[in-house]
């Protein structure tokens, strides 16, 4: 039966969240149980698009990736794909009603890891990041108001900034391989192979500063199923950039920052205290 077959889909998707990262799907894992399974159908496509484009060296990424996109619009169209991944993920987008304009900016940006490796501009790097994260902060945005346009309008900038913020952590945090594996560098007007104090601090500032909106007009404002969740990621990836300013800017493309498991721990038990105290 179908519904049988749509449980088996969503069950993918959570467990490309879980294997992909283990961080995240904690944070999902907080989230009320009747938006999880759809904040794990946005991280499986998304996920899997990306892997498209950073790690299937092997093989045609052009071509897998359009073979991809097709197949989703087909999913949509019909209801149905027997990619589970794909299956689920339209399930959410019709549910939610996500506008084809997301999606859309999500695989450009996908897309530009294909071909494009230097972000010149301050305007390329803002497209590129809306596509890549401010996008799938607003898909998320969607579920967790569940059509309440006038709570999404109010929360959208501070959304997209979450999303932004938690991009620019991954690319600090990842250097190395973007830069000497994939030979692509994101951050405009800034030379990577020459990366110094004054000019990773542009960097955590731009950060900083999208952290401070997302939570400040954002994450104290969200509905209660999703506020423990979201705040929860939000401190993972601040413990991150907390790291990350340690590190000196000459030594950054040799050290890859990870928060330990005890570590995690400590985040959740600190951050649910907050929470249950209505500090939060």
């Amino acid at each position: 039966m179908k519904e049988l077959f749509d449980n088996v889909s969503n069950d993918c998707s959570k467990i490309v969240t879980k294997k992909y990262s283990t961080s995240f799907s904690l944070a999902v894992n907080l989230l009320a149980p009747t938006i999880r399974k759809d904040i794990y159908n946005i991280y499986g496509f998304v996920r899997f698009a990306d892997e498209i484009v950073d790690t299937f060296h092997d093989f045609d990424k052009e071509l897998l990736m359009n073979q991809f996109e097709k197949d989703y619009y087909l999913a949509k169209e019909q209801g149905i794909s027997l990619n589970p991944i794909l299956n689920s993920f339209q399930q959410t987008v019709n549910k939610y009603q996500i506008p084809d304009t997301m999606v859309q900016a999500f695989l450009k940006s996908m897309r530009a890891d294909l071909y494009k490796t230097t972000y010149k501009t301050k305007a390329e790097y803002d497209e590129y990041i809306y596509g890549s994260a401010d996008v799938v902060g607003l898909m998320c945005l969607k579920v967790f108001v569940n059509g309440d346009d006038k709570m999404y309008n109010e929360l959208k900038g501070a959304a997209m900034s979450l999303g932004s913020a938690f991009q620019k952590v991954n690319f600090l945090r990842d250097l190395k391989d973007d830069y000497e594996v994939l030979n692509r560098s994101y951050f405009p007007n800034i030379n990577l192979g020459e990366l110094n104090a004054d000019s990773k601090q542009i960097i955590i500032d731009e950060i900083e500063k999208d952290f401070e909106n997302a939570f400040k007009n954002g994450i104290l404002k969200l509905p209660i199923e999703a506020k423990f969740g979201v705040y929860l990621a939000y401190r993972y990836y601040k413990r991150l950039l907390k790291k990350l300013k340690k590190v000196p800017s000459e030594k950054i493309m040799d050290t890859r920052i990870r928060i330990p498991n005890y570590m995690k721990i400590n985040l959740l038990a600190r951050s649910y205290v907050k929470y249950k105290l209505n500090i939060i």
